[in-house]
């Protein structure tokens, strides 16, 4: 990796707080690009044309994110004063359709918390610690890696929420229904304290759960609840958590905030789930619902 590259990661992280997954995500772009164009900091705007070619084989959400890392990186390039130009319109521009994400109904979710509440039962440390990252994932709203991350001096005692830190580190306030409370009681009484940890859910090696871990317990649970364990994944109930939250009338303001998405943008995609409802919000509110054509 050239100097000029290492220089703009390092900006990323001191300047914009970008997350540990989000700088691997651009070192491995720029990494890429590097070993097509060479320096990126000298690289010639026609040097930078041949990555349409490099690139033609590529699925276009894949092209889109490179071309992002690229332009992004010539324009601190410009303003370090190492490049006169912007050759970031020599890059591919792909079409894309962000995907819809994928919907888990109601029952489906209900067929997990059933399962998972059966088998917490037991008192088993295992299965309790199962119900409360179920509950936490599909109550909250939490990403993955903010789940297994959370360290133990984040839960207060009584109050009904709990501080988050996302991406970017930035932190938000999240609501923890008193299913979750109830269920985090019981967790925190059969918490291991050894080897220690500052973790919510420690590991063997007193770091935290991985994020591989936690896909594996949803899995198998799914499983065992005979539920295709395709389906499952903590950003899917994540995904519950926004639709039905919007099914329920909640504002989109309100799940933007909850989600901490930094873009409105990226909370409407949910609401595609919902066209029903709305059709029928218009229909049943709107002042002209009342009136007969006739009138």
């Amino acid at each position: 990796m050239s100097t000029s590259t290492q220089a703009f990661l390092e900006m990323l992280a001191a300047e914009r707080g970008a997350a540990t997954n989000t700088l691997s995500a651009y070192r491995r772009d720029l990494d890429g690009a590097e070993e097509t164009l060479g320096d990126l900091a000298k690289a010639p705007r026609a040097v930078v044309a041949k990555l349409s070619g490099e690139w033609a084989a590529l699925a276009p959400s894949t092209v889109a994110r490179k071309a992002s890392a690229l332009r992004q990186f010539f324009g601190f390039a410009v303003d370090e004063g190492w490049r006169d130009d912007d050759p970031s319109g020599a890059l591919p521009k792909p079409r894309t359709r962000r995907p819809l994400p994928k919907v888990l109904g109601h029952k489906a979710v209900e067929a997990l918390l059933n399962r998972a509440e059966l088998e917490a039962s037991s008192g088993k440390l295992n299965s309790v610690r199962q119900l409360v990252l179920l509950e936490m994932l599909y109550g909250s709203g939490l990403r993955a890696t903010e789940l297994v991350g959370l360290p133990l001096s984040a839960i207060p005692r009584d109050a009904p929420l709990i501080t988050v830190m996302g991406k970017g580190g930035q932190a938000r306030m999240i609501p923890v229904s008193a299913r979750a409370r109830e269920a985090l009681a019981e967790w925190i009484k059969l918490r291991p304290s050894e080897p220690a940890s500052k973790f919510l859910f420690p590991s063997r090696n007193g770091k935290h759960l991985t994020r591989v871990r936690l896909f594996q317990i949803l899995k198998e649970l799914a499983a065992r609840a005979d539920l295709d364990p395709a389906g499952i994944s903590p950003h899917v109930l994540r995904h519950a958590f926004a639709t039905h939250l919007l099914e329920g009338g909640a504002d989109l303001r309100v799940l933007q905030t909850l989600l901490g998405h930094a873009d409105i943008a990226t909370t409407q995609i949910y609401t595609h789930v919902d066209s029903a409802r709305l059709v029928e919000l218009v229909n049943s509110r709107h002042p002209l619902a009342t009136r007969g054509r006739t009138d």
